[in-house]
């Protein structure tokens, strides 16, 4: 991919000789409304520690048009090379760096990202910088360590608003003349975090405040999206967020304002740029959507607003350090919605245990597993990072840390961070010699144990029983698995806090908690004080309240109660540990894929929480469509399909379960009879009471039904014409590629890998329709056509284009030894870099788990 790949080595070498002062940038997007290049003009200070030292700034840009260094002109030719600026004969003391550029738009959604709306057609741009991308808008030293103030100026068309880190240099009110806004400096911040949001944004504005504290706040959409922006419910997550947070961190917000921009075809969820939070629109809900959707915004909201303290105010000094920066912000994010007092959802810790920690085990069962503190070689490294173990086990192990240190404790050691490395940057060990001094507790073997290994443990119970049915003895085992082939290192057996739930049935048959025990779990076996002459109960659940990162078995007679009863828990955390169990059992081959079907069918109807709903949707798809025997999987489908129907017609109208149930039955309908049922939903001959077939639940009916064959391209255009929004092209892309015709995927896979054309969410669109689990032999030629065409994909598109290739377009449907041979014979001779190869074998390891799955189901008819 385009851009020199700078190393660590590199940025300790930069680091060591360099300390940054300040950047003014003028930037002329004037004509951003044309799109094309726009004039970037960067002056820097910094200072050099030796006198006639080199060095290099980081910069992409098309055109270079000067580069003046102290004063003198450098030759352009002979000191700019790909994406760096060689600097020679540095001054000891100041320098003074002022770079004339021409840089690009792009539609990638890195950099400067600009989009056209459909409604409007009009222009919106907005930056994006996490990981290495700043350099492709101002010449910048490119790198978390080198901080410094930000100044910019932008040109901008008339009419249009310019936001970005800090508040505006004129007078609040004043308009800026000529269209020229200037910025106030920001405080010593990392040039990833900084942001520019340019056009004709719509917003709304208040203001959080308290005991004489006053932060503005503002919330950005554009003009077409307006209409849905619940600024309400926003802003209250958001005081909320900073009521918390300033509490538990001990330190004020540290910046001058705080925005909230919803912004069109972004890559990521969010992105926590200092005071000027980027957020996907697709976050401003246009339909109806269940209150699950509600609560991964808001649980989004609030994970930007804790970087405002952990990873902007104080930031990691390299990128392996980027997992508690991620991890630091999911945890407390999760724990403020559970621990506010008027949080909307204080059940969020079952929402984690069943969805968040699941991508975790998944990720950590990858050959790809890496210890949760990864070596980060370079940027390439870091780029394929933002998984399942930098995110949700490294969130998962600071909870288990919490609860080995004390909450109380925990965050003492957070506010005295704060204090220390204000607008600093630091090392892990920085944050937990501030946890040992506040805990009393030595962190040192917890932290090589559990940040520095690879691997997830099991933890079972191992119980003797009298024969009058009492408890004679209790242990935990632990065990550490074998890591997958090709992962590193080995394995290791953790300290783990973690609580015991002992349940039974009352009087109504509802499962009950009726004791727990709490103890450290340390080494292969630990006993557990459990009181004498106590009868067996009903459940013993080890892990209850998921204070660890385990996966957890039941023994024998728990497993047979909970078979029975999963969905008779009267809370909603237990039967969420329960059902991840299960579906981690499934993944496994230790549970058949039919028998989770069943399982699932048995329980779900008495599922309350919505959010485990929907997961336990996605994945009795997801195991029937790649984990069950392939002779079983059509019965497996139409079984699963008639229960949807069964569940929505069941539903109470107008519910969140009702809505689910529409969708789960929509991605699965088949029969002609089932068939007829969407096309009359969707054409309104027949109905559902309670359910609106809005906008989105449209396009998913058209979605499903184009797959089926339903409707083709005249239909689809039609759908198009009633929602002429970014958002109806995107579907109408993606049900245009769904169609079950080799000309239909003929022209989607040559408008992804044989153009560079589509814009990042366009892509991302056409490959979603493009694999359709029900046409594995259609896409079987694809298989062949993918490995001789990733590579060159890889070396030539920007990250986030090739990595939605890369993953998205890989044959995982192909369940069969013939793909892993032709994933193996691909990755000995193509010879792809680190980043690449990672990918890939994820994605293989993938179809190897699938195969064994399928093994484990067909022995078990």
């Amino acid at each position: 991919m385009p851009g020199t790949n700078l190393t660590r080595e590199e940025a300790q070498q930069r680091a060591r000789l360099l300390s940054v002062d300040s950047y003014e940038i003028e930037l002329d997007l004037s004509g951003a409304q044309e799109g094309g290049t726009y004039r970037s003009v960067t002056t820097v200070r910094f200072a050099s520690a030796e006198d006639g030292a080199e060095s290099f700034i980081d910069l992409v840009a098309p055109a270079v048009h000067q580069v003046v260094l102290n004063g003198k002109a450098l030759d352009i030719g002979a000191v700019f090379r790909d994406s760096r600026i060689a600097l020679p004969h540095l001054h000891a003391g100041p320098n003074e760096l002022k770079v004339v550029a021409d840089c690009s738009y792009t539609n990638t959604g890195e950099g400067l990202h600009r989009f056209v709306d459909p409604v409007d057609q009009q222009a919106y741009l907005y930056t994006q910088f996490e990981v290495p991308d700043a350099r492709r808008v101002f010449a910048s030293f490119e790198q978390p360590d080198l901080k410094a103030t930000f100044q910019f100026t932008v040109t901008a068309p008339e009419g249009w608003t310019v936001v970005s880190n800090s508040v505006l240099q004129y007078s609040e009110g004043a308009e800026p003349k000529d269209n020229v806004w200037h910025f106030e400096p920001t405080p010593r911040i990392s040039t990833y975090i900084t942001a520019l949001i340019v056009g004709p944004y719509h917003s709304v504005h208040s203001s959080y405040e308290k005991d004489g504290q006053s932060v503005p706040l503002g919330i950005y959409c554009r003009p077409s999206l307006a209409e849905f922006l619940d600024s309400d419910a926003i802003f209250e997550v958001t005081r909320q967020g900073f009521d918390w947070f300033q509490e538990k961190f001990d330190y004020d917000y540290p910046f001058a304002k705080y925005d909230q921009l919803f912004v069109p075809e972004f890559n990521a969820g969010a992105m926590e740029n200092a005071g000027a939070v980027t957020i996907r629109d697709q976050y401003l809900f246009r339909s109806k959507v269940t209150d699950a959707a509600y609560a991964v915004r808001a649980e989004t909201i609030l994970h930007e607003l804790a970087h405002m303290w952990f990873g902007d105010l104080v930031t990691m000094e390299w990128w392996n350090d980027l997992w508690l920066n991620e991890s630091f912000a999911t945890y407390t994010s999760i724990a403020c919605q559970a621990y506010h007092p008027d949080s909307k959802w204080p059940h969020s810790w079952t929402t984690f245990a069943n969805s968040t920690k699941t991508w975790a085990y998944r990720q950590d069962q990858l050959p790809s597993t890496h210890p949760i503190m990864a070596e980060i070689r370079d940027l390439d490294d870091v780029l394929v990072n933002f998984d399942g173990i930098t995110y949700a086990k490294g969130a998962s192990v600071l909870k288990q840390l919490v609860a080995y240190v004390g909450m109380d404790e925990f965050f003492r050691g957070v506010q005295a961070y704060f204090k220390a490395h204000a607008y600093g940057n630091t090392r892990l060990s920085d944050l937990l010699g501030a946890l040992e001094e506040t805990s009393g507790r030595d962190l040192s073997t917890w932290s090589q144990k559990w940040l520095q290994t690879a691997g997830i443990n099991v933890l079972r119970p191992e119980l003797e029983i009298s024969e009058e049915g009492y408890v004679t003895s209790f242990s935990v085992r632990q065990e550490a698995p074998a890591l997958p082939a090709g992962a590193k290192g080995e394995p290791t057996l953790r300290p783990h806090r973690i609580a015991i739930g002992c349940y039974d049935l009352d009087e109504r048959g509802k499962l009950v908690r009726t004791s727990r025990i709490e103890l450290d779990v340390d080494g292969e076996h630990t006993d557990v004080p459990f009181p004498q002459n106590t009868r067996r109960p009903a459940v013993i659940l080890l892990n209850d309240d998921d204070l660890s990162y385990a996966k957890v078995r039941l023994d024998e007679e728990s497993l047979r109660v909970v078979t029975e009863h999963l969905g008779d828990f009267t809370e909603s955390l237990p039967r969420a540990l329960c059902w991840a169990s299960a579906w981690d059992m499934t993944r496994d081959g230790e549970l058949a894929a039919r028998d989770y079907l069943s399982l699932v069918l048995s329980g779900i109807g008495k599922e309350s929480d919505i959010g485990v709903v929907q997961s336990l949707h996605r994945q009795v798809k997801l195991a029937i469509d790649l984990y069950a025997a392939p002779g079983w999987r059509e019965a497996g489908l139409s079984r699963w399909t008639d229960a949807t129907l069964a569940h929505l017609r069941a539903a109470e109208p107008g519910s969140d379960h009702q809505l689910a149930w529409a969708r789960a039955f929509a991605a699965t309908a088949r029969t002609p009879q089932q068939l007829d049922l969407l096309q009359a939903l969707l054409d309104g001959t027949e109905s559902i009471e309670g359910l609106a077939v809005d906008t989105e639940l449209r396009w998913t009916f058209v979605e499903r039904l184009a797959a089926v064959g339903r409707l083709g391209t005249d239909e689809i255009a039609a759908e198009s014409e009633r929602d002429k929004t970014a958002a109806g092209e995107r579907h109408a892309m993606t049900a245009r590629a769904a169609r079950p015709t080799a000309e239909a995927k003929a022209e989607a896979w040559a408008s992804v890998v044989e153009s560079d054309k589509l814009p990042n969410a366009v892509q991302e669109s056409v490959i979603a329709g493009f694999v359709q689990t029900d046409q594995r032999e259609l896409l079987a030629p694809y298989a062949e056509k993918f490995f001789a065409a990733v590579k060159g994909v890889w070396e030539t598109r920007t990250h986030e284009i090739a990595q939605q290739i890369a993953v998205g377009l890989y044959p995982s449907l192909q369940v069969s030894q013939t793909t892993l041979d032709a994933t193996d014979a691909w990755l000995a001779s193509a010879e792809p870099n680190a980043a690449l190869r990672r990918l890939i074998s994820e994605s293989r390891a993938g179809v190897e788990r699938a195969l064994k799955a399928q093994a484990a189901d067909a022995a078990a008819a």
